[in-house]
C-alpha cells in the first residue's frame, strides 16, 4: 500500500499545481465573430476593437496581474457555423465568450453559453435577445427596445412626418427593428405608407425604391445591414427620392458613409456609439484605433473595445477571476469613465443585461457624421 499511497500523494500534488497554474495563468477569452461573409465589416471591426483593448490592458499588467489571451473564430456570418464555433470555443472553458455580432447568430448560440454557465458579451441588437430570461447575456450597445422609441419620437417631433415607408432586412435583426418601430409609429398615429422587406446581401434595390416613390411618404425609415444600407442610399439618390432618410446606427455608420459616398449625405439616425461623438475619451479611442489599423472604426469597433473593458471592470469589482460570479456582478453594475477610462462613457447594466448610457442623433454632412443632439441616459 505504501507505493500506492505515495503515488496518490504525488498525483494530488500535481493536480493542485495544475489548478494553481490555471488560477494564476492568463485569463482566456473566446470570440466568435463575422470575420467573413456578409457581416465581415461588423466582425472585423469588433475583432480589432477587442485586440486593441487586450493589447492596452496587457501592456499595463493585465487584469489583477494576469494577462489576457483571446482566440478568434469565424462564424462566416452564418448562424449554423456560429453555433458550431461557439460549442468548440466552450470546450476550452473560456472566462467569458465574446460575440457574435449578428442577432440571428446570438439567438442560436446564447442557450449553449448559458447552459455552460459562461457570460456572453455580444453585439446583437434585436430586442428579443435580452427578453428571454438569460442571465448570462449582455449587450455592448442599445437594444431595439431602447433605440426605436427615440427614433420614432424624433420622426414625430422633429420631422413631423405623418407617413413613413419602412424598409427592413428579413432576418432576426431586421424583423425585430421593424416590429418595434411600427408599434411606436402607431402610438403617434404615423401611417406606415409602405412596408418593404429585403434580403440580407441584396445587391439591387431598384424595385424597392420604386415602391417607396409610389408610396410618396413623408419620410423613409431604413433598417438594413451596412453594405445594403449603402446600396439603397445610392439607389435612392439615383431615383431622386427627396424624403428624409432616417435610421439607426447601420444607416449612418462609418462603413456606410465610405461605401455610399455622396449618397449618404443627409441621412440621419440615432446612434448609441459613434467615433464622431463630442466625448474626449471616444476621440482618444478613435485616434488609437486609426493609428493601429489605418482606418476609422465604426460602432462595432467601439463595441469590441468596450466588451474587454466591461470584463476588466467587472473582474476588478469582484477582486478575483470568477466565471460563475461574473454575470451576477455585472447585473446592476455602473461603470464610470472616471474610474475606468476604457469604458469611454458612464454605463449601467440592468437585470436583463441591457445597457444604459448617453446616445446621439446624427446627420451625415459632407461625408462625416455630425452630432445634432446628445441624449442623456434614460435612468
Amino acid at each position: 500500500m505504501k507505493p500506492f499511497g505515495l503515488a496518490a500523494i504525488l498525483f494530488a500534488a500535481l493536480a493542485a499545481g495544475t489548478a494553481f497554474a490555471q488560477s494564476s495563468g492568463p485569463i482566456k477569452l473566446a470570440d466568435v465573430a463575422e470575420l467573413s461573409g456578409g457581416g465581415a465589416t461588423v466582425g472585423n471591426n469588433w475583432k480589432n476593437g477587442i485586440d486593441l483593448a487586450v493589447e492596452e490592458i496587457n501592456a499595463k499588467g493585465g487584469i489583477l496581474g494576469r494577462k489576457i489571451e483571446v482566440t478568434h473564430a469565424d462564424s462566416q456570418s452564418n448562424p449554423g457555423v456560429a453555433r458550431a464555433q461557439v460549442q468548440k470555443a466552450l470546450d476550452s472553458e473560456p472566462y467569458v465568450l465574446l460575440g457574435p455580432g449578428y442577432s440571428g447568430s446570438v439567438k442560436v448560440t446564447a442557450p449553449l453559453v448559458a447552459e455552460a454557465g459562461i457570460t456572453q458579451i455580444m453585439g446583437g441588437e434585436a430586442a428579443e435577445l435580452t427578453q428571454a430570461g438569460n442571465k448570462f447575456l449582455f449587450r455592448t450597445s442599445f437594444g431595439q427596445q431602447s433605440s426605436m422609441p427615440k427614433v420614432a419620437k424624433y420622426i414625430n417631433d422633429e420631422v413631423k412626418a405623418k407617413s413613413v415607408a419602412v424598409v427592413w432586412v428579413n432576418n432576426d435583426f431586421g424583423r425585430g427593428g421593424r416590429d418595434v418601430i411600427t408599434k411606436e409609429f402607431g402610438g403617434y398615429g404615423i401611417k406606415v405608407a409602405a412596408d418593404i422587406s429585403t434580403e440580407a446581401g441584396q445587391a439591387d434595390f431598384a424595385a424597392d425604391v420604386s415602391k417607396i416613390k409610389a408610396a410618396n411618404p413623408d419620410a423613409v425609415f431604413i433598417y438594413l445591414n451596412e453594405e445594403e444600407s449603402a446600396r439603397i442610399l445610392k439607389e435612392l439618390k439615383r431615383q431622386g427620392v427627396t424624403a428624409p432618410l432616417i435610421g439607426e446606427t447601420t444607416l449612418v455608420g462609418q462603413k456606410v458613409i465610405e461605401l455610399a459616398g455622396d449618397a449618404a449625405n443627409g441621412a440621419r439616425g440615432h446612434v448609441g456609439l459613434t467615433t464622431d461623438a463630442p466625448v474626449e475619451l471616444i476621440k482618444q479611442f478613435r485616434d488609437k484605433f486609426s493609428k493601429k489599423y489605418n482606418y476609422v472604426p465604426d460602432h462595432n469597433g467601439i463595441k469590441g473595445y468596450l466588451a474587454i473593458y466591461m470584463i476588466k471592470a467587472t473582474t476588478e469589482k469582484m477582486g478575483k477571476v470568477d466565471p460563475k460570479a461574473f454575470a451576477d456582478t455585472l447585473h446592476g453594475l455602473t461603470i464610470k469613465a472616471a474610474d475606468e477610462p476604457g469604458i469611454l462613457m458612464d454605463v449601467t447594466f440592468d437585470q436583463n443585461g441591457d445597457i444604459d448610457r448617453q446616445g446621439f442623433l446624427v446627420e451625415v454632412v459632407e461625408g462625416k457624421q455630425v452630432v445634432k443632439q446628445v441624449l442623456p441616459k434614460l435612468h
